[in-house]
């Protein structure tokens, strides 16, 4: 019998035809129950590798979930891996890349591309890691494939298109769960469970407390967190254009209404926390082979007036339109949003997470519109420019990609939904080593990333994006409670998607590695819990530290300069520094920062220069809170080369006024601590000490990266 799509119908329609329209037999398998060690809801990558992880450790296992396809975003069209620092990449997370090299020493996975002539031109990494046998780039169906192996290869039974009853699917005794009921009316029973959905659905249906949307920064001392007005990292914004873009129908006009994508309501405070999310979008699969081609499709629906917002942006000088077509292997690509108005539907998703199976289809089929009308228009409008046309015709829907769902990926880019609040809270303190991480469970190491979350209208009358939050870190470790709940919650679920994090802390860890890791760390510490009969967080985390080790996880990383190296990045913890220190990590930018690490030394995990724009819009406010008034001196660190700027203003506020002061960083500061004198200055103590660095008048590249403020007599 064909299965039902409940989430295509909706849940009261499948309900109807399951009760009226089945036979007899097909109502009994309806009700039928099933049983295991371990059951896994969602068929992500973290749920594949968390089943994998229970059978080799000998236990019983079941992957349920809404997935008609394995592996989530990993076979969904992410195949230009963010991977970070790959050494802490670990266990069955560096198998499955190891398993996608040998696909691709195979011949016949080279259908329209000769391996020789795919490289790693501008990739920075290799692509094909012969060294390492591993593969970090690759297409969606070779990724999938691996994912099928694995489940052929352990025997995993799989349950898909079924969809957790949300309502009363989670039968409990006490804190424990006791099975799991879907709308089919199959009913799963196991000693522990997994969420690893992106959505977190059975956590939330078990009553275990968690978070939607970005924390202020005051709730865990955090910078980069809460509603970032004035912020502008990457080239996301409206800001990177030649000129400012009116947001209404008329520019200039308030009463000719707002043109689409814009939101009306106010940004918010800045710090302050809201329900906004991250902006999703489908990492989409281009090809520009011809054989393998299909034209970009004309969605259902489609309105050109969606996107008059893209055609000011191509008015004001934008010209990146194909900056992210990352390529991976046969001339395809993996394509992601780049740019101020792209494929993130910025605003669209708020209610998502907590949204019912039918408003999220809607959701999704309203983010699918929008994105498949973004590639017609560009491809098609007579108002874009005719180069940028021409090339964009070139490309289309590969015809061997998602073959099943018009050649449009399974899985939309969830880049955070509900987030747990778990035993332990991971923030970005503990990524940025301001704070200790206990017990460690694998390593994360990416860039803490957060995608724009809301498109508003400035108060001068002009659009902008915020929330897209770039900060650069070295690996760091990620805490075994952060997979938990909180005691007496639940006690045999692990989380291992949704983990316990803050918003901007969740920007790094929710990459598909680190899922992976940490799919095999929860199926591990769940193998032990029941063969103890213990609480998942009653585990001692001597003895899962131990099996983590031998099982190949990474859960501390210390790099090591090779005697090669003709010179060794020397970076300094701000912490170990005498006076009040204020890293560029923790500074007010605005502009464009890019962050870097290739000089060879820095305070931190990095510095970040202003790309040498010379336009006087780039500037980063240094503020410190000092113990008490006096005079203090005030000395600047900077990495210095012969393309920085040889004059940079930089003002300090004390309390008797506003100094400017000029410096060259083309030279080295001349103390012995890398820093340089600005001079004593007198403070109060009831306002904060500030310092701005800006790109004013500057004739090369401006640094920032580290001011502290030593007392003096």
């Amino acid at each position: 019998m064909k299965s039902i799509d409940c989430l295509k119908i909706g849940r009261p329609l499948c309900l109807i035809l399951l009760t009226c329209f089945l036979c007899p037999l097909d109502l009994v398998e309806a009700a039928e129950k099933f049983e295991a060690d371990l059951i896994v809801y969602g068929g992500t990558s973290s749920g594949v590798i968390a089943a994998v992880q229970a059978k080799k450790m000998g236990k019983t296992v079941i992957v349920v979930g809404p997935d008609k396809h394995l592996g989530g975003l990993s076979s969904g069209g992410l195949g230009f891996t963010d991977t970070g620092n790959k050494a802490v990449i670990g266990g069955l997370s560096r198998d499955f890349y190891h398993r996608l090299w040998k696909k691709y020493q195979q011949p016949e996975t080279w259908r329209w591309q000769k391996q020789s002539d795919y490289g790693n031109k501008g990739q920075g990494t290799p692509a094909i890691d012969g060294e390492n046998r591993t593969m970090w780039i690759f297409e969606p169906h070779v990724a999938e494939s691996v994912f099928e192996d694995y489940i052929r290869e352990f025997q995993i039974p799989v349950y898909r298109n079924e969809w957790l009853d949300r309502e009363k699917g989670v039968l409990k005794a006490d804190a424990r769960i006791t099975s799991i009921t879907m709308l089919s009316g199959k009913t799963f029973s196991g000693r522990m469970f997994i969420d690893a959905t992106y959505e977190g659905d059975l956590m939330a249906a078990a009553g275990v407390s968690y978070h939607v949307g970005r924390e202020a920064n005051s709730v865990y001392d955090e910078n980069w967190n809460g509603i970032q007005t004035g912020v502008l990292h990457h080239r996301h914004h409206f800001g990177a254009l030649k000129s400012r873009i009116s947001p209404y129908v008329i520019p200039g006009d308030p009463s000719s209404g707002v043109l689409p994508k814009i939101s009306t309501e106010p940004p918010g405070e800045y710090g302050a926390g809201d329900k906004r999310i991250q902006a999703y979008c489908y990492r989409w699969c281009a090809t520009d082979h011809p054989e393998n081609r299909i034209p970009f499709p004309r969605p259902e629906g489609y309105n050109p007036k969606q996107y008059e917002l893209l055609v000011r942006v191509y008015e004001a000088g934008w010209k990146e339109t194909f900056d992210k077509f990352d390529p991976i292997p046969n001339h395809k690509t993996d394509t992601n949003n780049h740019g101020p108005f792209s494929t993130d539907n910025i605003g669209m998703n708020y209610d998502y997470p907590e949204a019912s199976y039918e408003r999220r289809k809607e959701i999704l089929d309203e983010h699918r519109r929008y994105q498949q009308g973004w590639l017609y228009f560009v491809a098609n409008d007579a108002r874009i420019p005719k180069d940028v046309q021409e090339k964009m015709q070139k490309w289309g829907l590969p015809k061997d990609e998602f073959v099943d769902n018009g050649h449009w990926p399974h899985q939309i880019y969830v880049r955070e939904a509900r987030r747990m609040i778990g035993q332990f809270v991971m923030t970005e303190n503990e990524l940025t080593k301001k704070k200790p991480t206990p017990n460690s469970v694998g390593m994360g190491s990416y860039t803490i990333d957060s995608h724009n979350v809301q498109r508003y209208i400035t108060p001068d009358g002009y659009v902008q994006n915020e929330g897209d939050i770039g900060v650069g870190i070295s690996p760091y470790s990620i805490a075994y409670g952060s997979l938990v709940p909180q005691k007496g919650q639940c006690d045999n679920l692990m989380v291992s998607v949704c983990v316990s994090s803050s918003h901007i802390a969740f920007g790094s860890i929710r990459m598909e590695p680190v899922f992976m890791i940490l799919g095999q760390s929860a199926a591990t510490a769940a193998v032990m819990a029941i063969d103890k009969d213990l609480a998942v967080q009653q585990v001692p985390y001597a003895d899962l530290r131990g099996q983590l080790l031998k099982e190949g996880q990474v859960l501390e990383y210390t790099a090591v300069a090779s005697a090669g190296d003709a010179k060794v990045k020397m970076f300094v913890d701000p912490r170990k520094l005498k006076g009040i220190v204020v890293d560029d990590d923790d500074a007010k930018l605005i502009g464009d920062w890019k962050i870097s690490n290739a000089s060879g030394y820095f305070v931190g995990n990095g510095y970040r220069h202003e790309g040498a724009a010379q336009d006087g819009q780039a500037s980063a406010i240094f503020e410190a809170r000092l113990p008490s008034a006096g005079v203090y001196e005030v000395r600047v660190s900077w990495p210095p080369n012969a393309n920085r700027s040889s004059k940079v203003q930089i003002q300090v506020e004390a309390s008797d006024g506003t100094k400017t002061i000029m410096i060259n960083q083309q030279s080295a500061p001349d103390a012995d601590d890398h820093f340089q004198s600005l001079g004593t200055f007198s403070f109060d103590a009831d306002k904060s000490a500030a310092v701005t660095i800006t790109n004013k008048d500057a004739n090369g590249y401006v640094v920032i990266d580290a001011v502290k403020w030593l007392p003096r007599p």
